[in-house]
């Protein structure tokens, strides 16, 4: 290569991996895999280290990437927060060891191991205890003042205990379990809207949200794994993070002190394995010098700390042919393409199918029936299409025209302003749209008919005997008969089934008409609020929005849903036929607990759990699920959790018994 070519090639790679990191650390929307950028980031060293004429300034070899977003107050970092060196190969920490012991001129270094979690980078900063500041890595320089949405996550410790330095800095990732991004995916389908692609961008995605009781709702959580301090009372990092932990402060687990570099191998041969068995994803493990002395002897690179390194473990990846893109068409109407594969075996199962989530995943990709792709488990679970093999794209390749009817019942599709997702509107003719309210109406938060399932659900629209919700109320025994292959079993189950959700109160109902935005919470808050279907009928949306916790969107929602003749009309004959559209008013005993929240905990003698509940509302108090800074009174019965005990201990929560809150509301 000449000069020219070799300085537009360093030049062309520098601004990459500048893009991929803004993608990365700021918008949480990374296009291209890890593995992927490592190997650029490493052609772009190898260049520059042979040509350092040609070097940027600011080369994405020299910083840590990323940038800073405008909704919060950029603040300075006390100290860098470095990256870390990666690594996919045993070699390469082979000669991490070796140059370690070497510059530290010993024959044997102590190593702690930790898992890598897959989330967002954040600094916390305590002061005589208390946590006063949490900043996000930025640009490693200076970061983002997201304080009052860290703290909201339930593990992150505001309040201290025990034998604590009186200033110090301790970093971690702030993280989603997959239970709980499952959960949230489930909520957001639920409702309408359009799913997560994946736990980190959540995590990533929710520090960025201007209204923390709006973070609160999402299940984030933290792990901590650099104590930092003008003046460091320990000797080793391992031992930081015991007294960390002491005071009441949420450290890494599964961390592992290593004597020698074969024990690090044998550590990531067995995570290599195990992390499967986790309930969050891990991409690796970082393992970095257990001695502070020796950290600090070893000191940093412009980038990266010498004394530490991460091993990333190999994320499998596979090649496939796309034969073709189709098109899903949800409960909400939402249209999912996707990829049909040929068959390619992936982590132990045969991919067939993997979600190309949208127009402008497809767009972006620039992804062409009949290209080769790589394809890879997102987490390691949901298959993906990550990329394209340009270089065996056929000559006569076309893109892909996305589709502007809906594939199911031809309606023009419509994309709102601002939105990625196309919509089919025709939400009572259309079958998927139909099929999926009616399992959505049967479902066991709404009306729990546990004897119609999806294939009934199908098999009822599809033979004309349910085609709006109403009509499950004027099925007979003998219509249910006649269906292939239902017995009289089956079909007695049905109905009564179908009689028995007759009895189920009116926030259920409300929930299982499926309208957009409406989960079960917001159906909660809209019948107790207004306290019986006409009454929502006939509110406008400046009356719905002045509901607790109702928004534009749902209240906007809501009034076009009951402005269809078509919906009233259904509901008129949900009504005739007994279903309850009235909420049932809870019983008020005082106010004795009005503006207080309680939080139980235990097994009691005199009273059910549920039984204090009830109790607390009908005297005016709120129910908390978890000990807060809000929390007045933790009840505690026998087998508290610890958890809770130790952290009301903390925030000074006033713990009583059984015989106390009785006492209280007497």
């Amino acid at each position: 290569m000449q000069s020219h070519e070799i300085r537009a090639k360093i030049l062309a790679l520098s601004n990459e991996l500048k893009d991929h990191n803004y993608r990365y650390y700021v918008l949480a929307e990374p296009v291209i895999s890890d593995h992927q950028f490592d190997l650029k980031l490493k052609e772009l060293e190898a260049l520059e280290k042979q040509f350092p004429e040609f070097a940027l300034p600011d080369s994405p070899t020299k910083i840590v990437g990323g940038g800073l977003l405008d909704e919060f107050k950029t603040v300075p970092h006390k100290r860098r927060m470095l990256s870390l060196g990666n690594t996919y190969s045993e070699e390469e920490l082979l000669e991490f060891d070796e140059r370690v012991r070497k510059s530290l001129g010993i024959d044997a270094v102590e190593y702690v191991c930790e898992l890598k979690i897959d989330g967002l980078a954040i600094s916390l900063f305590y002061e005589n205890g208390q946590l006063i500041q949490a900043v996000t890595r930025g640009d490693g320089f200076q970061g983002d003042d997201v304080t009052e949405n860290v703290k909201t996550i339930r593990s992150v410790t505001q309040l201290l205990h025990g034998n604590y330095p009186a200033s110090f800095e301790i970093r971690g990732e702030i993280f989603m379990h997959r239970k709980g991004f499952e959960r949230l995916n489930q909520q957001r389908q639920a409702q309408g809207e359009v799913t997560y692609a994946n736990p980190r961008n959540v995590a990533s995605g929710s520090l960025k949200i201007k209204d923390a009781k709006e973070v609160a709702k999402r299940p984030l959580d933290i792990t901590l794994y650099h104590f930092l301090s003008d003046q460091n009372p320990f000797t080793t990092h391992s031992e930081s993070l015991e007294q960390a932990k002491s005071w009441g402060i949420k450290t890494a687990d599964h961390s592992k002190t290593c004597n020698s570099i074969q024990e690090v191998f044998d550590f990531l041969k067995r995570w290599d394995t195990a992390r499967h068995d986790l309930g969050f994803d891990t991409d690796g493990v970082v393992i970095k010098v257990n001695s502070f002395r020796h950290q600090e002897e070893l000191g940093f690179t412009a980038k990266v700390p010498r004394w530490a390194i991460a091993y990333k473990f190999q994320t499998e990846t596979a090649t496939s042919t796309l034969l073709g893109i189709t098109y899903q068409v949800g409960r909400t109407g939402a249209i999912t393409p996707v990829a049909e594969l040929q068959p390619v075996a992936l982590l132990g199962t045969t991919v067939k199918r993997a979600s190309l989530h949208n127009a402008n995943e497809i767009e972006r990709l620039d992804v062409r029936v009949g290209d080769t792709v790589f394809v890879e488990k997102g987490g390691e679970i949901i298959p993906k299409i990550v990329g394209v093999d340009f270089s065996r794209r056929a000559e006569n390749s076309v893109p892909h025209i996305y589709i502007t009817h809906c594939p199911e019942c031809n309606s023009e599709l419509q994309r709102n302003e601002g939105e990625a997702q196309h919509y089919c509107l025709n939400s009572e003719e259309c079958p998927p749209q139909a099929i999926g309210k009616i399992e959505h109406f049967v479902g066991r938060k709404a009306m729990d008919i546990q004897s119609i399932g999806s294939e009934m659900a199908e098999t009822l629209y599809q033979q004309g005997l349910v085609r709006e919700l109403a009509d499950l109320y004027d099925l007979t025994y003998e219509q249910v008969l006649s269906l292939d292959r239902v017995g009289e079993k089956t079909a007695m189950n049905l109905i009564e089934g179908v009689q028995a959700s007759k009895s189920q109160p009116f926030e259920r109902v409300l929930f299982g008409l499926g309208i957009r935005y409406v989960g079960e919470t917001v159906a909660k808050k809209l019948a107790q609020g207004l306290g019986n279907i006409d009454a929502i009928m006939a509110a406008t949306e400046e009356e719905l929005i002045a509901i607790d916790e109702i928004g534009e969107r749902i209240a906007e929602s809501m009034v076009q849903y009951f402005s269809d003749d078509k919906h009233r009309r259904g509901i008129e004959r949900m009504k005739a036929a007994g279903l309850i559209f009235t909420a049932v008013q809870k019983e008020s005993l005082g106010d004795g607990l009005a503006g207080k929240t309680l939080v139980i905990s235990g097994v009691f003698a005199k009273h059910s759990r549920d039984e204090i509940k009830a109790m607390i509302e009908a005297h005016g108090g709120k129910v908390g699920s978890g000990v807060t800074g809000k929390t007045d009174y933790l009840v505690a019965g026998d087998g508290i959790g610890p958890s809770k005990l130790e952290k009301a201990t903390q925030l000074g929560v006033n713990i009583i018994d059984e015989d106390t809150f009785l006492t209280m509301i007497s």
